[in-house]
């Protein structure tokens, strides 16, 4: 049976399934598959640069090399931040309660870019319980999420439509607004001997568009 996610409210725990929603599912998919003069299905395989060993496919993430080149096991690597110093392993949400207790702005919502949907699916009367808190609010539950456990959490936030829950996965964006610091100032400032009279036509050329 797959893991649970267990959203707590108010000390009180609802188990739910989730789903995720891709395209694939919605509209479908094709597969483009190269056939050899044999019937059978081509494999793509890369070369090292010596040409004397064929890499499999896949066969590139399986090696971890250091600076020297020489081949660093698995468990002699070790996760820093950008300061050098040791990060925690965050625990995966499946393994422990996720507390609904932070509440966002659309704004906030609005500023992350979601790169993965969930349809969240409790049982009956969960759901009902979950649908009534979530439109109680005034704005949206967010909390970290980790899929499996990593260095590194992104930001979930739940949110209801139809009657349908839906957990949606994102990262801050790094877009930021760019605007005008100053407004331009459209009076038209004559000098002395100049014609008062404009028009925006005696500067367009409508015969180069």
């Amino acid at each position: 049976m797959a893991k649970q996610l267990i959203f707590q409210i108010n000390q009180q725990e609802n188990p739910c399934d989730i789903v995720r929603l891709d395209r694939k599912k919605l509209y479908g998919w094709k597969d483009i598959v190269a056939i050899g003069p044999d019937g059978n299905e081509c494999i793509r395989m890369d070369i090292d640069e010596t040409g004397s060993f064929i890499i499999p496919k896949g066969g590139k993430a399986l090696g971890n090399l250091g600076e020297n080149g020489k081949w660093v096991d698995k468990a002699d690597l070790k996760a820093v931040d950008s300061n050098g110093k040791p990060t925690k392993l965050i625990p995966s949400s499946f393994d422990m309660p996720i507390e609904l207790d932070n509440i966002v702005d659309i704004e906030t919502y609005l500023d992350h870019v979601i790169n993965a949907v969930y349809v969240i699916k409790p049982a009956d009367d969960i759901k009902e319980r979950l649908i009534q808190t979530i439109r109680s609010i005034k704005g949206i539950f967010t909390f970290p999420f980790n899929y499996r456990p990593g260095y590194e959490s992104k930001t979930a936030f739940l949110i209801e439509t139809n009657d349908v829950l839906y957990m949606l996965v994102g990262v801050p964006s790094k877009f930021e607004f760019i605007g005008l610091e100053q407004m331009s100032d459209l009076n038209i400032n004559v000098e002395d001997g100049e014609d008062d009279e404009f028009s925006i036509e005696d500067d367009l050329d409508f015969g180069s568009m």
